[in-house]
């Protein structure tokens, strides 16, 4: 658990006060290979921190083909953020790619103490901020960038991972079919 506490320190550090309340709030969740941590069509209630493991986050059509949105490598966060904010039910599903130890908290249980303590609030807002940053960046590569700069800006973002995930699910998520990943790969090889 003490991973948690010195992630969220690197974002904004929170008072000795803060972690006393927060630690007993968090229970640990250990997920198995290809279990998921949210489903669609549920409202999310809460919020995780991945201390071990890869998740992939990804939405599935009414045909059935999915679409990798982003991979989660910890330490770092969690959950159906949208769903937690608007009270919706969810579309984007969270689904453990490795065996992963998860610590979860009920997200009202945690913005309940915003008011008394602002550094928890304060933390919670950089790390929204700085997800919406990684959001729009990810958007301006999938349009503008071809799939050789994407893929090498995967492999910068996410260093290591191809020895643990299939190769579709890498190419799902760079928007291309596992065949033009493969091609790719073998140019890039050759140098």
């Amino acid at each position: 658990m003490k991973e948690i506490f010195n992630y969220i320190n690197t974002i904004s550090p929170l008072s000795v006060e803060i972690v006393k309340v927060l630690e007993p709030l968090f229970k640990l969740k250990k997920l198995k290979k290809n279990e998921n941590f949210i489903k669609a069509g549920i409202v999310a209630q809460k919020i995780g921190f991945i201390e071990t493991g890869i998740v992939r986050a990804f939405y599935r059509n009414e045909e059935g083909q999915e679409y990798n949105k982003h991979f989660f490598i910890g330490p770092c966060f969690i959950g159906a953020y949208s769903s937690l904010i608007s009270g919706k039910t969810n579309q984007i599903i969270q689904q453990a790619l490795t065996d992963c130890i998860v610590w979860e908290i009920d997200y009202e249980c945690l913005t309940e103490r915003y008011d008394k303590h602002p550094d928890l609030e304060r933390m919670m807002r950089i790390y929204a901020e700085y997800q919406f940053v990684k959001k729009e960046q990810r958007e301006v590569e999938i349009v503008l960038l071809n799939a050789t700069k994407r893929y090498q800006i995967f492999k910068e973002e996410f260093p290591n991972i191809e020895q643990h995930i299939p190769q579709y699910h890498i190419a799902s998520y760079l928007g291309i079919t596992p065949t033009q990943l493969s091609r790719i790969r073998g140019e890039l090889a050759k140098g």
